[in-house]
C-alpha cells in the first residue's frame, strides 16, 4: 500500500463530511494526520482540482465531481451490458441497444456470443440508417421535418442489393408502420442476415433494441421478435431495466 495515497484519500473522505468545508487543523485531526502533512496534501490536492479553498476553508473541488461523474456513467453502461446480457440469452441471439442522440444514430450497447455473433459494422451506421432494422426504427419514431434533416446529412442510397430504394420508398415503408410495430429487414445492411427493432421508452428520447440472426434461421426471428418485447416489457414496468440517454 502506499501510505501517501492512503493519506490523501483520508483527507478528502474528511472534507466530503463536511457540506460547508472545513479548516486544515480540523481535516488533520479528522484525519489522523500530523498538521504539517495534512497541509503538504491539502495543497496538492487543492492544485490537481481536488479541493478548493475558500474564506479559509477547504470543500471539495470539480475534479471530485467530474470523477463521480464518469462513475456514474461507467456504472450506468454497466447495467446496460448486463441488462442487454439477460436479453441475449432470453432469446438467444444478438441483441443491440441503440438511441437517436442529437441528430445521429448512436448504438450505445451491444452483447453477443462466440456462437453468435453481431452484425460486424462494415458501413458506418450512423450514415446508413435508412438500411438496417436499428435505424429504420428510430428513424420512425422522429416527426417528418427531423427525417428530413436526417436524409440531408445521411442520403438514401444502396448498401446492398436489398437496400431501400430511394427516400420515397423508405418513408412510403415507414408510414406504413405502427406506433410500437417492429421493424423488420432482411439482408439490406449485411448480406446473409435478417434484424428485427422494436422502439423503447426512454425518456424523451428515440430509442431502440433490435436482434439479428442468420439468414437461414429467419423462421425464428418472429418468436424471437415477441419474446424480446415481453422481457423488455417486464423489465422496464418493474424498472428493472435502467438506460441513460
Amino acid at each position: 500500500m502506499i501510505g501517501s495515497v492512503q493519506r490523501a484519500l483520508r483527507l478528502l473522505e474528511a472534507v466530503g463530511s463536511h457540506s460547508e468545508g472545513a479548516p486544515a487543523k480540523q481535516l488533520a485531526r479528522e484525519a489522523g494526520l500530523p498538521l504539517p502533512t495534512a497541509y503538504h496534501l491539502l495543497r496538492t490536492l487543492t492544485h490537481e482540482g481536488y479541493l478548493r479553498r475558500e474564506s479559509g476553508v477547504f470543500v471539495l473541488g470539480d475534479a471530485v465531481d467530474r470523477l463521480a461523474g464518469r462513475g456514474l456513467e461507467q456504472k450506468r453502461r454497466t447495467m446496460i451490458l448486463d441488462s442487454l446480457a439477460h436479453f441475449r440469452e432470453a432469446v438467444g441471439a444478438p441483441v443491440y441497444f441503440a438511441v437517436y442522440r442529437e441528430g445521429e444514430i448512436e448504438v450505445v450497447g451491444v452483447s453477443d456470443t462466440p456462437a453468435g455473433r453481431a452484425v460486424e459494422e462494415w458501413a458506418a451506421f450512423r450514415e446508413t440508417g435508412h438500411a438496417h432494422a436499428i435505424g429504420q426504427c428510430l428513424l420512425g419514431q422522429l416527426d417528418e421535418k427531423a427525417r428530413k434533416d436526417h436524409y440531408d446529412r445521411h442520403p438514401v442510397q444502396p448498401v446492398t442489393p436489398y437496400t431501400v430504394s430511394d427516400m420515397h420508398a423508405l418513408e412510403q415503408r415507414i408510414g406504413a408502420l405502427g406506433r410500437m410495430q417492429p421493424v423488420t429487414e432482411r439482408q439490406e445492411y449485411s448480406l446473409g442476415t435478417v434484424c428485427a427493432a422494436i422502439p423503447i421508452t426512454a425518456g424523451d428520447a428515440a430509442a431502440t433494441m433490435a436482434i439479428s440472426l442468420p439468414l437461414h434461421l429467419e423462421d425464428r426471428l418472429p418468436y424471437a421478435v415477441e419474446r424480446l418485447r415481453s422481457e423488455v416489457g417486464a423489465l422496464l414496468s418493474s424498472l428493472s431495466f435502467s438506460i441513460s440517454i
